[in-house]
């Protein structure tokens, strides 16, 4: 993604712009800023969390060749329509689920067990799944529930109020791994272990897994931690610091859920975009 990572470059746009519902026909303004650089406003809100007014117009840019160019990413207004648009027409979630399928043909995704946890984050406008932090002195928030995949690529992230358990959300977040095909076979969804800390103990949640074909390896609460399970955990709190370096998760400035999840599903986008590209480097 290079020094400027909100920069859109021809392999990632070559596989964004399919994805993207085609312009209405019927309307009646001309469409003012093209979709990519409109994509590349969208990037520098995620990557720096300004305030989409101040999205800058204009941005010089130093390419290798020392040339400079201005690139307008268009007004905050209208950056933010289009993020609303491409969300509602799922843009984002496809775009989440070719990567997964890229790295899955590739044989970069770990199956053999996924690991699941939670982390809080302020949520400075309330809104829908907000509510008092239970970590934060009660104060606004929302917390992001993530499962990965043994190398902690990340599979699906639900958005939910500060003050909803852990355990409240395993069956979701196993069930809301979309199917990755690109290997033989039928599309994969499962993996062949979850992996979670204390704060996931639920007997119930143990048979569903069990039924669903998959190992629980869950501490149980009272009892010592099971062995090693700290270290092969751990690739879940990396994802978490991979997410919250797009300061725009870091903390939500979004009152609608549904767009703060199309920055949620853009940023899991770029992470494994980075990781495809390392296979082919």
């Amino acid at each position: 993604m290079g020094t400027r990572p909100w920069i859109v470059d021809d392999e990632l746009w070559a596989l964004i712009e399919p994805l993207l519902p085609p312009w209405p026909e019927r309307s009646q303004a001309p469409r003012p800023v093209s979709d990519r650089l409109s994509l590349q406003g969208i990037l520098f809100v995620l990557y720096n969390d300004i305030a989409w007014q101040l999205l800058p117009l204009e941005l010089e840019l130093e390419l290798e060749l020392e040339l400079e160019l201005e690139l307008g990413f268009g007004s905050g207004q209208t950056c933010w329509r289009r993020l609303d648009r491409w969300q509602k027409a799922g843009a984002f979630d496809r775009l989440h689920r070719i990567l997964l399928a890229k790295l899955n043909a590739a044989g970069e995704l770990d199956w053999s067990r996924a690991c699941v946890d939670g982390s809080h984050i302020r949520a400075k406008k309330g809104g829908p799944d907000t509510g008092p932090s239970p970590i934060d002195r009660r104060k606004t928030g929302s917390k992001h529930h993530l499962i990965c995949d043994g190398r902690g690529t990340p599979l699906k992230v639900i958005t939910t109020a500060a003050k909803v358990n852990d355990v409240t959300q395993t069956l979701a977040l196993v069930d809301g791994i979309p199917p990755v095909t690109e290997r033989p076979g039928r599309p994969r969804r499962r993996p062949e272990a979850l992996l979670g800390d204390k704060g996931y103990d639920s007997n119930p949640n143990r048979d569903e897994l069990r039924h669903r074909r998959i190992l629980p390896v869950i501490s149980r609460k009272g009892s010592p931690n099971i062995k090693g399970i700290g270290k092969l955990c751990y690739v879940v709190e990396q994802t978490f610091a991979l997410l919250h370096h797009f300061k725009r998760l870091a903390v939500r400035w979004e009152r609608r859920t549904e767009l703060h999840d199309a920055f949620v599903s853009l940023a899991c986008s770029l992470i494994c975009f980075r990781r495809l590209k390392k296979t082919h480097s």
